[in-house]
């Protein structure tokens, strides 16, 4: 008796974007068309503290579609590309175990090149070593301990901006831990879940001025819906201010209103600010380090999804990202 045939999985969809170009839209409208999981890949909207500031999906729309790593984590956890890596991929076996569609979505470049390029074969650092350098650095500008990093690891720190205190911090940590330093681990890559298979992989491209306006529109709707209570209970648990879901976009400002230091409208001019900035980068890294996607835009994409869902990833499968 010949064993049953072995169903190929369904092909992954990988959606990526800036904020606000409507990833999350589209990502439910596939879902629910071809029987989809809508997997979070996006590192601010994994944590539990920041529903309205981070626009995650509203509870209705998670209702619509199976939707996972959303609000998952605890904002005094320092979650790494690597958890969510490893949380990703647990979710992607079970998605296909289940015969549904693994749907990526978010605005997280290096989870992307995670799931299908792989990850520095970093050994993990300790929790001790990490809570310790963070406890003795808490409050050192990042100058200061980009000062640190040239003299303990002079390879890293030229290869590091000053201000830049995450990768600062985790190259210390590295250091710290392992006695190398981050730079030697470059060149050996474990490889992610989706390396080396077919994948569709969308890049939603607002035109820029657009985007501008949807980004500060957003902004103001998450004001109005509660996103400065929202970082008021934040602020009262007086987590490690280097923790990522402290510098969230818009916490820092709103933070620094509640403690009486800035104007409600400085704040936010300042959250809109550094989301527009942000945006900018997103699509500089997807230019530059991720190449390959299908830029395409965000109206036509929803349209031709609603009209013809198969059709849409099968024509992206096809498509090239530009480049410059």
């Amino acid at each position: 008796m010949k064993p049953a045939p072995t169903r190929n999985p369904a092909t992954p969809i990988l959606i990526a974007g800036p904020t606000a170009s409507g990833k999350s839209a589209l990502a439910l409208t596939l879902a629910r068309a071809l029987d989809g999981v809508v997997i979070n890949t996006d590192s601010m909207q994994v944590y539990a503290d920041l529903r309205v500031l981070t626009a995650r999906p509203s509870p209705e729309e998670e209702a619509a579609a199976p939707h996972r790593l959303y609000g998952s984590v605890d904002g005094a956890v320092n979650y790494s590309v690597g958890r969510w890596l490893a949380d990703a991929s647990e979710i992607l076996a079970e998605t296909r175990a289940a015969g549904r569609v693994p749907i990526f979505v978010g605005g997280t470049g290096l989870y992307f090149k995670a799931l299908i390029a792989g990850l520095s074969a970093i050994p993990p650092v300790p929790e001790a070593v990490r809570a310790g350098l963070r406890e003795t650095f808490a409050d050192r500008p990042a100058p200061d301990l980009h000062a640190v990093l040239a003299e303990r690891d002079p390879e890293a720190g030229a290869q590091i901006q000053p201000n830049d205190r995450q990768r600062i911090m985790r190259a210390l940590e590295v250091m710290e831990a392992t006695g190398r330093s981050i730079v030697t681990f470059r060149d050996a890559r474990e490889p992610g879940p989706l390396t080396g298979e077919p994948v569709a992989r969308l890049f939603l491209a607002p035109e820029r001025d657009t985007l501008r306006a949807r980004i500060d529109a957003r902004f103001d709707a998450m004001i109005e819906a509660g996103a400065l209570d929202e970082v008021a209970r934040l602020a009262a648990r007086n987590l490690d201010p280097a923790l990522p879901v402290m510098r969230a976009h818009g916490v820092p400002g709103l933070i620094a209103h509640l403690r009486g230091e800035m104007a409600l409208a400085d704040a936010i001019a300042r959250g809109k600010a550094d989301t527009r900035a942000y945006a900018k980068r997103q699509f500089t890294w997807f230019r530059n380090v991720l190449p390959g996607w299908s830029w395409c835009d965000p109206e036509a994409a929803m349209a031709q999804a609603q009209a013809d869902p198969r059709g849409l990833i099968a024509l992206e499968q096809a498509k090239v990202a530009p480049q410059g």
